[in-house]
């Protein structure tokens, strides 16, 4: 397909970590954007920086563009975005596609996606994974959604932000696989932080130890990454641990609702809870690890313990 049968008029809700980034991939790959956040300062900045235009409303976001993407923080800003007073679907004429790359309640997301059908909208729930590094260099993994066709339709804008791309089945399934994709994750860091503090204090340099991890079975790409920087207390935010929890919560939400226990999961969730009570929650997931840190007096940092 040439560039120029995929041109089109394409909004943004949400300019993030993560929002900004994939917004700037679309301007990139030749769309035209119309842009809106609930920071409007941040929303006419953007617009001013990247050659965009920024509205007051979703719903003027919605009445100006053909497709329609959001990246926001939490379910209940997802629904007000769409479906709220001034939301996309006041706004947006028959036949509009959004598209949610929030992480967000699967249930409330199908809610979404049967009211937006009764208004003649199409929806699509594509959450991401890959950070802020993914973002900044549209390498992101998206999990979808929603009908063949319709991710079919907005395949092109994805490859702008993406590189991997898994149709999950219809809607809502696109965040039951994030949803897992994260309790996952979070299992592996609650595990790197025990099992790290726990070789650590008892003398094994932290280096050594990641050795050991990297060359066996339990290696792991994010704790290969991760850990020097926890070696070195850089916990600057890519994925914080506020938002990690988030995601915990509505896994267990879905424990509830499919039946299926998650009892380690629950304490997993705890555990990150603590790590906000300490004053961590805005810092990236892995300096939740000083929790345990101060737990057990020790401090997993290289040539030290």
């Amino acid at each position: 397909m040439e560039k120029e049968d995929i041109v089109a008029n394409v909004g943004f809700l949400g300019l993030g970590i993560m929002g900004g980034p994939m917004a700037q991939h679309l301007i990139g790959a030749g769309h035209t954007l119309t842009v809106w956040s609930n920071n409007g300062e941040k929303a006419k900045k953007f617009a001013k920086d990247n050659n965009a235009t920024a509205v007051a409303t979703p719903a003027e976001v919605g009445r100006q563009c053909q497709y329609v993407f959001l990246c926001v923080g939490n379910t209940e800003m997802s629904r007000a975005t769409v479906l709220g007073k001034d939301g996309i679907a006041e706004g947006a004429a028959k036949g509009t596609l959004i598209v949610d790359c929030s992480t967000i309640s699967p249930s409330v997301s199908k809610e979404i996606h049967a009211e937006l059908a009764k208004q003649g909208l199409r929806f699509i729930d594509a959450p991401v994974t890959g950070s802020k590094g993914g973002a900044e260099t549209g390498t992101l993994t998206f999990m979808i959604g929603g009908s063949k066709a319709d991710i079919a339709e907005a395949m092109p804008m994805f490859e702008a932000m993406g590189k991997q791309f898994y149709h999950c089945g219809g809607p809502g399934l696109g965040l039951h696989a994030k949803v897992t994709q994260n309790l996952i994750l979070a299992h592996i860091n609650s595990g790197f932080n025990e099992g790290l503090i726990l070789s650590t204090k008892a003398g094994v340099d932290p280096n050594v130890m990641l050795d050991i991890i990297n060359t066996t079975g339990i290696k792991s790409t994010i704790t290969s990454g991760k850990a020097p920087l926890v070696f070195a207390g850089n916990f600057d935010t890519t994925f914080s641990v506020r938002w990690l929890e988030k995601d915990i919560d509505l896994a267990v939400d879905l424990s509830h609702d499919l039946s299926v226990p998650v009892p380690v999961t629950a304490a997993v969730q705890q555990q990150l809870r603590a790590a906000i009570a300490a004053g961590y929650g805005d810092e990236d997931v892995w300096g939740g690890i000083r929790v345990y840190e101060d737990l057990a007096r020790v401090k997993v940092r290289t040539g030290k313990s």
